[in-house]
């Protein structure tokens, strides 16, 4: 049975997605995962607010007030369900500048995780998979041409990386959703892909996973992330890889897995990994959370008992 490792809810994702808690935990239940893992998004600057955060009035205490709530009621749902669903609870880090790490570091003292998702959403402190038009507007900061914003992209991931080595990196090349060719190939540019393994030689370094991400599907691509290059190039280097659909309502649990694990298979990908609770620990930050192999062939044998199958297409503004 599949499982996913970044998910997030209305409930304490206002404006950004859908449905209770609770009722994301009743689905994936439903659609037969075994293994789920909450990851909200932290907090940010005021200044950093979306549309949304600022028309609800939101301020960033508030955020953090309801960042409190929400780790006290994965808690619960965590001992609620056990029975029937092996959740974790994490969160998914803004990278946003240096002085982000000071917010990820407040609520990592505050609170006892499983384990952070590290993923970049802006570049320049603008948001870069948000709507064509603020895409746009990083671009130009970085000079002009998708060529130029990809390389500040995973410069900055870089940053994120070194300074946070976090388990599971996001959507590594979240940066494509809004340029103008999302399925190109990353190799048209030697710039670009010299920072593409520098990075992934610093994740298999450090022993970091990368997630295969199937909201790219629901946006209308043609590979989740990360794109099948990307894949590859990881494998060569000793990468190791997870599986999430970055779910924002209920409708998105488990959306699209059967076509990513054929793609896994295709691309070469027969293992993934699983988060554990035992007695081993993997990282010293998450005690008693380790992961273990589960073989991408046995997933695509159960695969046709979840659903919804990956065919739908998202509108190009959806988040």
């Amino acid at each position: 049975m599949p499982f996913s490792h970044h998910s997030h809810s209305g409930q304490f994702c206002k404006g950004h997605a859908r449905n209770t808690l609770e009722e994301v935990v009743q689905t994936a239940i439903r659609q037969n995962l075994h293994t789920l893992a909450f990851t909200e998004h932290i907090p940010r600057e005021e200044r950093d607010f979306y549309p949304e955060e600022i028309d609800a009035g939101q301020t960033t205490q508030s955020l953090f007030s309801t960042f409190d709530a929400y780790h006290i009621e994965a808690r619960r749902l965590q001992r609620a369900y056990e029975q029937s669903l092996h959740i974790f609870v994490g969160l998914e880090i803004d990278w946003i500048r240096p002085s982000s790490k000071q917010f990820i570091e407040r609520l990592l003292a505050e609170h006892q995780f499983d384990l952070f998702i590290g993923s970049v959403h802006h570049v320049h402190a603008v948001p870069i998979d948000y709507d064509r038009i603020l895409y746009e507007k990083a671009r130009a900061l970085c000079g002009g041409t998708d060529e130029d914003i990809f390389q500040a992209y995973f410069d900055a991931q870089l940053d994120m990386l070194q300074s946070l080595k976090p388990p599971v990196v996001g959507h590594f090349d979240l940066i494509r959703l809004k340029s103008d060719h999302p399925d190109g190939s990353f190799q048209r540019w030697e710039s670009v892909w010299h920072k593409i393994i520098r990075n992934l030689e610093y994740i298999a370094g450090y022993g970091g996973i990368l997630e295969l991400n199937s909201a790219a599907l629901r946006k209308g691509m043609s590979e989740p992330y990360p794109k099948s290059e990307i894949c590859k190039a990881f494998l060569q280097r000793g990468g190791t890889f997870t599986l999430s659909d970055d779910s924002h309502g209920i409708d998105q649990v488990g959306y699209g897995f059967d076509r990513v694990l054929i793609f896994a298979e295709e691309v070469g990908i027969d293992t993934l990994l699983v988060l554990v609770r035992g007695s081993t620990t993997q990282d010293a930050r998450f005690p008693g959370v380790a992961s273990r192999v589960v073989q991408v062939r046995d997933l695509i044998a159960t695969q046709d008992r979840i659903a919804p199958k990956g065919k739908r297409k998202e509108p190009a503004s959806a988040i």
